[in-house]
């Protein structure tokens, strides 16, 4: 058995979300700068996620071919990088639509593709993917803080080169992770089609594409949501950072929760709290209690949501489904889940306002958790061996 490469694995979590943390809650201020509108800019925020639609599929498929899954993505880690330049060469509405088009292709094929090779890494040991995970909520808040405090103090173009440079993190560390071994197609295996067809993996997609969706306008008018409401940006990067130190400490206490309750529980608590916390983000945001209620909540409506929804992909695709069943679900969860939720969000902001949008995603998690609830097997972590 080969020893967990633990820290070049991290590393790259830590610089692809602290990419992530520099780039999906700042962003969004840099198209304002450019003087777009709001639907300009909720379908430019959509390109992240409707790339995840098919190109994780494609990158899936061609890691699966060649049989070597860091090459793959050492390969969309350059692209990504390539691609991201171009933002230094036009702010045209359709040059900034084709770079981040291109950009979108290569990014979304990063966790597709290191959370297959990670939890091949793991084996039997899942039960230490949070602390490897961990390292990408750290960078995240390391870029979502930090970025909050020298836009204060900066120029927003400063937001492009601080964003480049964690994108050349993350091709530095894609280079000294080793290839793992995929383990071939058993004869009792089923195949994907077979899989992706059972009712409780249908509703298991159908309530994370729900909450992908209830995600979308908060991951794209979030920080002009507050920043219209008097919040400088400094404290908005706290505020995102909040959720993510409270997701941290899920990540900690999951192992744990997995041993005393089932993953359809843990599942069913994450969107009940998703339900409450778009609630208090629409309606509540004049009162800074309670936005940080709000972004507490986050540990339970991305963190538990996220480690439950890793652990029932590993189980039911496994062997050489795993890429693949990694592809499906970022596809159906984050690329047409989240892009409809960005869509949408941008076309009722300015139509119904912020107040109906987050209501609209209070409803979406209330229909996932319905999901959950009728179809889904109640899977321990005995079953993820």
């Amino acid at each position: 058995m080969h020893s967990l490469p633990y820290w070049r694995l991290s590393g790259f979590y830590f610089f692809n979300f602290a990419a992530l943390g520099a780039f999906t809650p700042y962003w969004s201020l840099y198209l304002q700068s450019l003087s777009f509108s709001a639907l300009q800019i909720g379908i430019l925020m959509s390109l992240l996620l409707v790339t995840r639609i098919f190109a994780p599929a494609a990158w899936g498929w061609l890691a699966d071919h060649t049989g070597r899954r860091v090459m793959v993505m050492q390969l969309a880690a350059i692209g990504g990088l390539v691609c991201f330049c171009g933002f230094f060469f036009g702010k045209s509405f359709v040059w900034i639509f084709l770079v981040m088009l291109l950009m979108s292709f290569c990014w979304s094929a990063s966790l597709p593709l290191i959370e297959a090779i990670t939890l091949s890494h793991l084996g039997d040991n899942t039960d230490k993917y949070g602390r490897i995970r961990s390292w990408g909520s750290v960078g995240f808040i390391f870029a979502v803080v930090g970025m909050g405090y020298l836009l204060d103090m900066l120029d927003i173009i400063w937001l492009l080169w601080l964003v480049l440079a964690f994108k050349l993190g993350v091709v530095v560390f894609s280079h000294h992770i080793p290839e793992t071994e995929v383990v071939g197609l058993s004869i009792d295996q089923d195949s994907i089609r077979h899989v992706c067809k059972r009712p409780e993996v249908v509703a298991f997609l159908l309530s994370s594409m729900l909450m992908l969706f209830a995600h979308g306008a908060y991951y794209t008018f979030f920080s002009i949501y507050l920043v219209e409401h008097g919040y400088d940006k400094g404290f908005v990067g706290w505020l995102w950072a909040i959720g993510v130190i409270c997701e941290i400490g899920v990540f900690f206490l999951m192992p744990w929760m997995m041993k005393r309750f089932s993953l359809k529980a843990i599942l069913i608590f994450s969107f009940a709290c998703a339900v409450l916390r778009f609630l208090l983000i629409g309606w509540g945001v004049e009162w800074l209690l309670v936005i940080l209620l709000a972004q507490v909540l986050h540990a339970a409506t991305y963190g538990t949501h996220h480690i439950a929804a890793m652990m029932v992909v590993h189980h039911y695709f496994h062997g050489r489904n795993q890429a693949k069943g990694q592809a499906i679900y970022t596809s159906v969860a984050f690329g047409i889940g989240g892009t409809l939720g960005a869509i949408s969000s941008g076309y009722t902001w300015g139509a119904i306002g912020a107040e109906m949008t987050f209501t609209i995603s209070a409803i979406s998690a209330l229909l996932g958790m319905l999901f959950v609830l009728w179809k889904m097997k109640a899977l321990k972590s005995t079953d993820l061996k």
